[in-house]
Parts: structure tokens; C-alpha cells; sequence
């Protein structure tokens, strides 16, 4: 026993990677002839959530080579799915490059209080008449996260109101567009607010999520079921980066959204229902750090609690310049679209409904195809006559299978 306690120890040394942990040899029920030495040396400790450091915390290294890797499959994803607009009568060659025809539209922060909200079809004249309050911000879409009172206050959840048609979905897409874009694409870094605050986008509309299957998900097979395995990253290291989802057409919501008696969950394992898994996200139980833009009518936004929403935005639509770039953007004889404009500015009922994008587009459908096939008739100088005429070219494209 004397020989084998009096013999040197090996030296151990014992090593951990980041992230990983590691178990030291332990020294038990025994008696040491000799002294001996126990070193340690920590370095890049990451800290979780909530974890008290008397250090201040290191900003995060994303990983070199996965994290690019998977953010540009999303950006590839999403570039694909949203880089056209598919005209319900499609114009020459189907559908147009967002890009090309894209709008500017008016969004203000806050909504406007002086519109009545009895009845959809009652704002829209009453909608063009109002000057927007000096309270009111008009915002960019890239800006939808920022707080424009200079404060620096986060903002999480934003609703954006406006009624049918007004170009709420529009602005969503020309946002995923924007934040996908990269440095080949002509964009710098530094040009686009959402590119530098958002490191993945995830965009789902209600109606996409209607057609999920009635069974419990976790908050990653969630992710998984419309983005593929691409999410990975996100979920499985500790990194912490920084999420947006886009929750679009809170108005065809099937979903109860039950926020008084849901289950409050706190872990992205548990698997929930999708209403569950909404409300908790919405909540901030979730994933406390990721930022939701959520777009609705206005008679179905108060579905969200107002005290989960940290900021309001609104959809007006076009201002009276917008109005005729939106028709030189689409209309690619030039001639053609100032006869058009001209037309519409004869009628102070068409004028006034071109402030909504959607009856732009069927303005524009129905004018052009009385310009261009339909010579002899005349042109629509009413809501009705406008109506009428749309209804004859959809028919005759449904019977001539041309949609």
C-alpha cells in the first residue's frame, strides 16, 4: 500500500470545447504522501438568459461557416416564393417582378382615430378626406420594428391595420424582398435597417397556417413545417440571434386564439396546439427576444390583447402622387397610362377609390383592356360601370381559361 500511494501521479489534464461540459477526476476516501496541484483555466463562458455575471457580456459570434450558410437558404427560399406578383388576370407575360411595379405606399405610426370603424366601405371615401394628424408619423416598412420618438425603446410586437386591399400583404412582401436581398444584389449592409436587425425572417400568413393539421406541434416543428430543416441553426446551439416573424391576414385567422386560458409554455421543445403555440409566442413566453409583425383588418385586431402589441401602424394607401406612379409602374406604354390617369381624375368617385392599391390594379385591368381590345365601348365613369366591366373580363377569362 506504502509503494502505491508513494509513486508519482500522471499528470491529467482535462479539457472542454465551447459549449460542452466536462467531468475532472475526483480525488475520494483516500491519503495523499505528497501534494499535489489542481489548475483551472475557464475562458468564453457563455451566459444564458437571466444568469447574474460580474463581467459584462461579450457580444455573440455567430458560427463561421452554418450560420451564413443557413440564413442565405432562407433568403434563397424566400426570394423564390415572393419575388412575383401573380395577377388574378394576368397581364403579358403572367406575373410581374415585385421589384419592377412596387408602390410606395402610406403607413403612419399609430391609427387614425377619426375614421369610422362601423363599416369597411364607409372609410374609404371618408379615409381620402382626412389629412393625417400631426401626431401621426408616416414610417417606411424597413422601419416597422423602429421607435420614431427617438426613444430607445424595443419594439416586439406590431400591428399594422388597414382595411381590404389597402396593400397590407404587399408591404409584408416588399419586406421579406428587402431583408433577403444581399451584397450581390446591389444592396450594402448598411442601406437597409431590416437586413442589420434581423438575422432569420420567418413570414407565414393565417391563411397558410389554417391548413395545418389539428395535432400539437413544438415551437421548432412549427418552424420545420413551412421552412424545412433550414431553422436548424437557430434551435440548436446557444447562440443567440435575432427572429422576426411575420404573422400576415390576422382577419382569416381560423384559429381561436384563446390568450385568457392557454397554457403559458416557456420551452421551444413542448409541443403545444398552433393556437397555443400563437399565443404564447405573441405573449413573449416564447422566445421573448424575437420580434412579430403581426397585419389585420382593423375589426379583427383587437383579437390581440393591446397590451401584447408595443406598437400600431396603419395602411392608408396611396397618396394622390402615389396614384399615378402606381399606374406608370404597371402600364408599360407611357401614353396609354396618362390616358388612363386622366380618365380616372374625370370621376371624383374613381379618383377617390384609387387611393386603395387593389382597385388600381382592377382600374388598370379594365381600362387597359378597353384601350387595347374593346375599342368601341366607352370608357367607365362610375363604381358601377367599373364593377360591371371587371365582372364581363373575368368571365370571359374563366370561359376562355386565360387566368
Amino acid at each position: 500500500m506504502g509503494n502505491c500511494l508513494s509513486r508519482k501521479a500522471p499528470d491529467v489534464n482535462v479539457s472542454a470545447q465551447g459549449g460542452s461540459n466536462v467531468s475532472a477526476p475526483a480525488v475520494l476516501e483516500s491519503t495523499a504522501q505528497r501534494d499535489f496541484n489542481i489548475s483551472t483555466h475557464i475562458s468564453n463562458v457563455h451566459h444564458h438568459y437571466g444568469a447574474e455575471t460580474s463581467t459584462p457580456a461579450q457580444p455573440v459570434q455567430k458560427p463561421d461557416g452554418l450560420f451564413p450558410r443557413c440564413q442565405q437558404e432562407l433568403k434563397d427560399k424566400l426570394s423564390k416564393k415572393f419575388h412575383n406578383v401573380h395577377y388574378v388576370i394576368p397581364r403579358q407575360g403572367g406575373a410581374a417582378s415585385l421589384e419592377e411595379i412596387y408602390t410606395e405606399l402610406y403607413i403612419t405610426e399609430g391609427e387614425c382615430k377619426e375614421v369610422s370603424t362601423e363599416h369597411e366601405v364607409s372609410q374609404i371615401e371618408m379615409t381620402s378626406k382626412i389629412k393625417t394628424p400631426k401626431r401621426q408619423t408616416p414610417i417606411k416598412p424597413t422601419d416597422i420594428f423602429k421607435c420614431s420618438s427617438g426613444k430607445n425603446k424595443r419594439i416586439r410586437v406590431v400591428m399594422t391595420k388597414g382595411v381590404a386591399g389597402i396593400g397590407k400583404t404587399i408591404s409584408v412582401q416588399k419586406f421579406i424582398l428587402d431583408w433577403a436581398k444581399t451584397e450581390e444584389d446591389g444592396v450594402k449592409p448598411d442601406e437597409d435597417g431590416a437586413k442589420q436587425d434581423i438575422d432569420f425572417l420567418f413570414p407565414v400568413s393565417f391563411r397558410e397556417i389554417n391548413l395545418m393539421e389539428e395535432k400539437k406541434y413544438t415551437l421548432i416543428e412549427f418552424v420545420h413545417h413551412f421552412f424545412g430543416k433550414t431553422s436548424d441553426l437557430i434551435f440548436s446551439t446557444d447562440e443567440k440571434y435575432n427572429i422576426a416573424f411575420i404573422f400576415d391576414g390576422l382577419d382569416e385567422s381560423r384559429l381561436p386564439l384563446d390568450f385568457q386560458n392557454n397554457k403559458c409554455i416557456y420551452n421551444v421543445s413542448d409541443p403545444v396546439t398552433v393556437d397555443s403555440l400563437l399565443t404564447n409566442l405573441i405573449k413573449g413566453n416564447l422566445l421573448p427576444s424575437a420580434q412579430i409583425w403581426i397585419t389585420s383588418r382593423p375589426a379583427a385586431a383587437n383579437q390581440i390583447p393591446p397590451e401584447c402589441v408595443d406598437q400600431v401602424t396603419e395602411v392608408r394607401g396611396f397618396t394622390d402622387p402615389q396614384k399615378e406612379e402606381y399606374f406608370r409602374n404597371n402600364i408599360n406604354d407611357q401614353e396609354m397610362a396618362s390616358r388612363i390617369i386622366t380618365h380616372l381624375k374625370r370621376s371624383r368617385s374613381l379618383y377617390i377609390m384609387c387611393h386603395i392599391p387593389v382597385f388600381c390594379w382592377m382600374a388598370a385591368t379594365v381600362l387597359v383592356s378597353i384601350l387595347t381590345k374593346d375599342k368601341g365601348h366607352e370608357n367607365p365613369a362610375s363604381l358601377t360601370q367599373m364593377y360591371i366591366h371587371f365582372l364581363i373580363i373575368q368571365v370571359r377569362s374563366t370561359l376562355t381559361g386565360t387566368r
